[in-house]
């Protein structure tokens, strides 16, 4: 199941953002990482986590199924009434957390490992069989998982633990 097709309600890339750094943030203590979140909005990574007592800086992103490859944008945009401005994340985060919907996994990608504008990770084998400078999803993966099946209104959205989720109704 897919977050696409089961989680209707979340129509807004902020909603969506959220429930992918979530999902991310689940998957990385699933794996014996240790996570925080920093407070308020305004620092230009979503996560840290502790790697060997190191702590590094984790920007979450929803990754698209497009043509075989998991696509993410590798830079921040913001729009306002005098337009659009794109900034990229090098020297202010060290990995991209990837969320794939479509695939229901979850990456972790060196920010050395992508391209400035655009990451992406294959699954797929390429049309050509072309094998060099194509970077394979598979190493960098550390989670697939099925999604909680959610309902909307004041039921259960998905169990944790055993504990149960309520969405106010």
């Amino acid at each position: 199941m897919s977050l696409t097709n089961s989680v209707s309600f979340l129509r807004d890339t902020k909603s969506i953002g959220e429930l992918s750094e979530l999902i991310v943030a689940t998957a990385l203590a699933r794996k014996g990482y240790l996570v925080a979140k920093p407070i308020g909005e305004n620092a230009r990574y979503d996560l840290i986590i502790d790697l060997d007592e190191k702590l590094s800086r984790v920007q979450v992103k929803t990754g698209r199924l497009r043509n075989g490859a998991i696509l993410f944008n590798t830079y921040s945009s913001h729009y306002h009434r005098k337009g659009g401005v794109c900034k990229s994340y090098v020297d202010q985060i060290d990995f991209f957390g990837v969320y794939c919907p479509e695939l229901c996994s979850v990456y972790l990608i060196p920010l050395s490992d992508t391209a400035p504008s655009c990451g992406s990770l294959r699954v797929h084998a390429t049309k050509n069989g072309q094998n060099s400078h194509v970077r394979w999803a598979e190493p960098y993966l550390i989670s697939v998982e099925p999604v909680p099946d959610l309902v909307v209104g004041a039921q259960v959205i998905g169990a944790v633990a055993g504990s149960s989720l309520l969405l106010p109704s």
